[in-house]
């Protein structure tokens, strides 16, 4: 099986050096190449300028429409999914431990996606969680369109957004057949969402809503996905460059008690 992993990046870093992985520059349009090697999102057909608004899921829609391969997904430049754990602090020896090729295609053997490891917030709703730490109506204008566009996958989002848990990142590798299905399911909604949103007053984070949107409705098109058969596979998430456990822990309190809405990424 033809796997391809693409990288999403905005920088230069240093990427794993195996064949499942392809770099690609986001949010390209009108600048230079990063590196003359990196693929470009705005390539081909593409949603490059839309960038700041759906972070990584301009990869996502550029592996759709232009990528040849039997199964497809995208990373970032700063996580991965991981083969094996490490507790090493040095990048280059983290890297050591993402995943490769020859892991990837043994997994895709016995199932039809690889996922990131479940996310777990324990004392938040995925519903709850995005309603304090980004805006309000953004699931419940996205639920709205589930239910003019798609109404049978209307019980799924209802049930993963009464979840503490979920897949997060815009992370996967999923074959072909799959991919594809989700990309049209997703981008279709997206686009439908943004007349109804005003991003003119937000700041340079929030404006990123597509993406996070795109996390939480990503789990219910895979539940049903999962009841016809779908199999899925996890492997645990790893940062190439250490995390504050602490910063993002007090983050998540302070949005969940005190109302203080995300500014930045942790």
């Amino acid at each position: 099986m033809s796997a391809k992993l693409l990288i999403a990046t905005h920088k230069l870093y240093e990427m794993p050096n195996d064949p499942l992985y392809r770099t690609i520059q986001v949010g390209a349009v009108g600048k230079e190449s990063l590196d003359p090697v990196y693929l470009r999102d705005d390539e081909g057909e593409s949603i490059s300028e839309r960038n700041p608004y759906y972070c990584e899921l301009t990869a996502v829609y550029w592996a759709w429409k232009n990528l040849d391969a039997d199964a497809y997904g995208v990373v970032q430049y700063r996580r991965y999914l991981a083969k094996s754990k490490t507790t090493s602090k040095d990048p280059s020896q983290r890297l050591l431990h993402v995943l490769d090729q020859k892991t990837a295609d043994a997994l895709l053997k016995d199932a039809d996606a690889i996922l990131p490891k479940k996310r777990k917030y324990y004392i938040e709703t995925l519903l709850s969680h995005y309603d304090h730490t980004i805006h309000e109506n953004h699931m419940e204008l996205a639920r709205e369109l589930v239910m003019e566009r798609c109404p049978e996958y209307l019980p799924y989002v209802d049930k993963v957004y009464g979840r503490t848990w979920g897949y997060m990142f815009n992370m996967f590798l999923m074959k072909r057949e799959y991919a594809d299905r989700y990309c049209s399911w997703i981008f279709d909604i997206l686009f439908a969402l943004e007349p109804k949103i005003d991003v003119s007053g937000m700041s340079a984070f929030h404006k990123r809503l597509y993406g996070r949107v795109s996390e939480i409705l990503f789990n219910a098109w895979l539940l049903k996905e999962q009841e016809k058969g779908m199999r899925v596979t996890e492997l645990p998430v790893i940062s190439i460059e250490p995390e504050n456990w602490w910063k993002k822990g007090t983050a998540f309190l302070k949005a969940k008690f005190l109302k203080e809405r995300y500014e930045a990424s942790f």
